[in-house]
C-alpha cells in the first residue's frame, strides 16, 4: 500500500520526454524505488510498451554481479531489440563502478529515456559531472512530508486529527515503512536498523578506513544537536570528555562530509541579512528526518524548537526553496528563505504561550530593515499576527492550507 508522491511527480513529469538523464537522489528508505515504480506506471498508462522497459535494482541479489560499467553496458545492450524508445530505470546506481560511462554511452547511442536513483547527495559530482555536464537533471527525494504522512495514516485507517498527528510526526518523522508499526518500541527499532544500515552500506565500508566507534559517537552527537549552532570545538570537547582522548578537527569535518554525502544531514550556511549575501560559513546541520534525531536523543524537549525547526527546514527544501540561517547585528533569524532574487524571513516556536515568548519571536525582526515578508510559525491556533509580521499555524502550513510569499 502506498500513496502517490504527487509533489515529486509534478516536478519530474515535464522531463519525461526531454533528452536528459533524470537523477533521483535521497537517503535510503525514503521512497525512491516506489517513486520509480510510479513513474513507470504513468508511462505504461499512457501507452508505453512494457516490453521496452528495462529496470535494474542494484540491491536485488539477481543483479549482484553487475558491479562494473562493462557488465552493466553489456546487460542493457542485450535487452535492446529494435530502434524504438526504451525506458531504463537504474535503482541505487552508486553500486556500479564508473556507471557514468554507461549513462553517457547509452544516451549517445540508444533511443532511450533514463531514470536513475542513488543514496549519495554528491552523485552528480566528480567524473559524472564531467562526463554528463548539461545532460542530467536532479531531483532530491525526502522521506514523507507531514502532508504525505497524514495522507498515508488515513489510508491505513488511523483516526487522528492533524493537530494530534503532528506530535507523532515530530517524534518519529516520515520514513514510509515506520508507519507499518504502531508500538513506539517497534518504530524505534526500525529507525535504528535503518540508520545503522545506512552507516554500514554508505559510510563505514571496507574501503572507507573509518573508525566505526568514533564515527558513531560523532554522528550521534550531530544528530542529537541538529538545528543547534555548529561548533567543531564543542564536538572536540564532547569527544574528549566521553573518551578521554582527542579527535582532530580534520577528522570531524571528514565525518560531517560523509554524513552529508549519505543524505543524513543538510549543512546550512549563514545569510548576512545586513550585507544581503550568503556566506560560506556553515552555521547549522539539520537531520534528513526527525526520526533519526529522535533515536539519538530519546527525548523531545518542548522548551526548545529544534525538532520543529528541522521539520520546517525539510519542508521548505522539499518545496525547492534555498534556505539559510540568518544573522543580524543583534542576533539571529531561524531561516532566510530564498526563491530566485526574492526572499522572506521565518522564526519558529512551539507555542507563543507567554508575553515573553511573543516579544522574543516577533522582536527578532526588529533589526531587519528589509521589506521582505516576515513570519512567525508556531502550533498555536490563535492568530498572533502584528506589526506587519504574519503568524502562521505550522500544521496548516505543512498541509498546504496557508503558504508563505517572497518578495
Amino acid at each position: 500500500m502506498y500513496i502517490k508522491r504527487e509533489r515529486y511527480l509534478q516536478k519530474i513529469r515535464p522531463y519525461y520526454d526531454v533528452d536528459l538523464i533524470k537523477v533521483l537522489t535521497g537517503v535510503r528508505r525514503c521512497g525512491k524505488s516506489i517513486l520509480l515504480e510510479q513513474i513507470e506506471e504513468e508511462f505504461v498508462s499512457n501507452g508505453f510498451d512494457k516490453t521496452h522497459i528495462i529496470r535494474i535494482n542494484f540491491e536485488d541479489l539477481q543483479f549482484e554481479k553487475i558491479r562494473t560499467s562493462e557488465k552493466l553496458n553489456n546487460y542493457i545492450i542485450k535487452q535492446i531489440k529494435d530502434k524504438d524508445k526504451y525506458l531504463i530505470f537504474l535503482d541505487e546506481i552508486q553500486h556500479v563502478r564508473s556507471f557514468e560511462k554507461v549513462l553517457a554511452s547509452l544516451r549517445a547511442t540508444i533511443n532511450c529515456d533514463i531514470f536513475i536513483t542513488g543514496s549519495n547527495s554528491k552523485l552528480l559530482s566528480g567524473k559524472m559531472a564531467t562526463l554528463l555536464v548539461g545532460r542530467c537533471v536532479e531531483f532530491r527525494i525526502m522521506p514523507f512530508s507531514f502532508a504525505e504522512s497524514y495522507e498515508y495514516i488515513k489510508i491505513i485507517g488511523k483516526n487522528q486529527t492533524p493537530d494530534e498527528f503532528i506530535i507523532d510526526y515530530i517524534n518519529w518523522g516520515g520514513f514510509p515503512l515506520r508507519f507499518s508499526f504502531s508500538k513506539e518500541s517497534d518504530i524505534k527499532r526500525y529507525l535504528e536498523q535503518t540508520y545503522f544500515g545506512i552507516l554500514d552500506k554508505d559510510i563505514i565500508t571496507d574501503r572507507s578506513k573509518i573508525n566505526r566507534q568514533n564515527f558513531e559517537k560523532i554522528a550521534g552527537y550531530i544528530m542529537a544537536n541538529a538545528g543547534k549552532e555548529f561548533s567543531s570545538k564543542n564536538i572536540e570537547n564532547y569527544f574528549e570528555n566521553q573518551n578521554g582522548e582527542s579527535l582532530d578537527r580534520k577528522t570531524i569535518y571528514r565525518y560531517l562530509d560523509k554524513m552529508d554525502k549519505a543524505c543524513l544531514i543538510d549543512r546550512v550556511k549563514r545569510f548576512n541579512i545586513v550585507g544581503k549575501q550568503a556566506m560560506s560559513y556553515i552555521e547549522k546541520q539539520y537531520a534528513v528526518d526527525t526520526g533519526f534525531r529522535m533515536i539519538n536523543t530519546n527525548l523531545v524537549n518542548f522548551e526548545d524548537t529544534f525538532f520543529l525547526e528541522n521539520i520546517i527546514y525539510n519542508e521548505l527544501v522539499s518545496r525547492d526553496y534555498e534556505v539559510f540561517t540568518g544573522k543580524t547585528y543583534k542576533g539571529e533569524i531561524d531561516f532566510v528563505v530564498i526563491d530566485g532574487r526574492k526572499k522572506c524571513f521565518i522564526q519558529v516556536a512551539y507555542y507563543l504561550g507567554s508575553r515573553e515568548t511573543i516579544e522574543r519571536e516577533f522582536g527578532a525582526f526588529k533589526p531587519i530593515s528589509d521589506a521582505a515578508p516576515k513570519y512567525v510559525f508556531s502550533l498555536d491556533r490563535f492568530d498572533y499576527s502584528r506589526d506587519g509580521i504574519s503568524h502562521i499555524n505550522i500544521v496548516d502550513f505543512l498541509l498546504g492550507k496557508v503558504n508563505i510569499s517572497v518578495s
